[in-house]
Formats: C-alpha cells, structure tokens, sequence
C-alpha cells in the first residue's frame, strides 16, 4: 500500500541496489587493475555483468516510482532537472582538467619534448580524416535527437522513434571509427605528454559516448513500451542534454587537440 504524504518530496523507498552497487564498483575497480597486470578477465567479467544486473534493477525501480507510481511530480522532476545538469557541470570540469593540460603544454612546451609542439616524435592524426568525419557523424546525432524531442512533444510517435533510432546507429559508428582510429595510431598513450593527454581526453570521451548510446537505448525502450508523453519525458530530457555535451566536448577536442596539433 503507497502513503500519502502532504509534501511534494519523493521520499525514496528503502532499495539494496546503492549499497550493492558501491560493493560491486570496488570489486571492479581491483578486477580491473588485476585484469591491466595479470590479464586475468575472469572477475573484471563477472563484476561487470554483476554491475550490469544491479544497475538494471536500480533503474527499473527508478522507472516504475516515475512511470507507474506518479511519484515523480512537477517539484520532484525540477530537482531531476537540476541534478542533471549538475552532473554535467561535473563532467564539463572534469573534461576541462585534460584542456588545462593541454593548453600548459601547447603555449609552453619544455625543453624535454624539445620545447616543440606537438613534439617532433609524434605523428599526428590528419584532422580531415577520421576525425572529420567522426564530427559530422556526432553532430548529425545532435540533430536527429533534437528531432526526435520535438516530435515526442508533437504527439508524433512514428518520427520520434526513427529519430532515436537513428541516433543510436550514429553513436554506434562513431564508436567504431574511433576504434579504427586507435587501430591506425603511430604513437600510444605512452609516447610523451601529448600521446597521454590525447588518449586521456578522446579515451574518456568515447567512453563518455558509450554511455550516452547506452542512456539513449533505455530511453528507446522506454518509448517503444509509451513511457512517454509529450508533459512526461524527464528520462530522454536527461539523455538528450548528456547527448549535447558529449557533442560539444568533442567540438572543442577536434578543435584543439586534432586541428590545431596538425
């Protein structure tokens, strides 16, 4: 039986999944160097699919309180919206540490690297290569979910599902290229401070985008099963904002790290 409360708080249920999860992301965290050291992927596997459950049925609670319970109303989803949007403050501030760098080593190189930049060891990516065209591939996703918000907004259920669909596809190729990418690579994350900073910053990105596709999936299988409609969208509203950032970090990467190094 739910309680009703005179206050427009969502006071959340007593869940096992934040205490399981943290245990869970500490064991993953040692598979994980495990795994770096020994190559031993037995538990790095077995953590992550076990992060993969428990996460799974974090959100399907989260889900159900917003969807089927109504517990998620106007005040509740305007704090949604405001941790969101601190989440991505967050992110943007943890991107921006891999820019200091850079730009600290672009405006002054040290005379270890040969006082150059980038330094003359390093053969760069040709910016109207791959990364051009990851670019127009990231920002016609921008585009294509753009779209799909506004015809969840308009009632138009045949073009918002195409327009996600076609987002997830977008993501998904861009991912690919930049495997190819690192493939293709004629220096590693080892060869001086700009091979760091580039596998740092377009490393962290891609996961970034991993991310984002796996967000965007869920929201597809949210509108798919019409968990949507055109007054109660915060879960796709939150992937389509981190879906933005992920394409305007990768403005300024190819900017400066590939145009401007080449």
């Amino acid at each position: 039986m739910m309680m009703k409360f005179n206050h427009p708080y969502h006071l959340v249920s007593l869940s096992p999944w934040p205490l399981m999860n943290s245990f869970c992301l500490m064991i993953f965290m040692f598979s994980s160097l495990k795994f770096m050291h020994d190559f031993n992927i037995l538990l790095f596997l077995m953590s992550l699919i076990l992060m993969i459950m428990i996460t799974y049925q974090w959100w399907r609670d989260v889900i159900r309180e917003g969807t089927f319970q109504g517990v998620h109303t106007l005040y509740v989803t305007k704090m949604l919206r405001l941790g969101m949007i601190l989440f991505i403050l967050s992110e943007l501030m943890f991107f921006l540490s891999f820019f200091w760098c850079y730009f600290h080593m672009n405006l002054s190189p040290s005379v270890e690297i040969g006082s150059v930049w980038p330094p003359n060891s390093i053969l760069v990516f040709n910016p109207f290569n791959i990364p051009l065209l990851n670019t127009i591939i990231l920002l016609s996703s921008g585009v294509s979910i753009t779209l799909c918000h506004h015809s969840i907004m308009n009632k138009k259920l045949f073009m918002s599902n195409l327009s996600i669909l076609i987002t997830l596809i977008l993501g998904m190729i861009f991912t690919f290229f930049q495997y190819l990418e690192y493939q293709e690579s004629y220096f590693s994350m080892s060869d001086s401070v700009y091979g760091s900073i580039f596998f740092m910053a377009t490393g962290f990105h891609g996961i970034h985008v991993i991310v984002g596709t796996l967000f965007i999936l869920v929201s597809y299988w949210r509108l798919l099963f019409n968990h949507y409609s055109m007054f109660h969208h915060l879960g796709f509203e939150a992937s389509s904002w981190y879906w933005h950032f992920v394409d305007v970090v990768w403005l300024f990467l190819y900017i400066f790290i590939y145009w401007l190094s080449f």
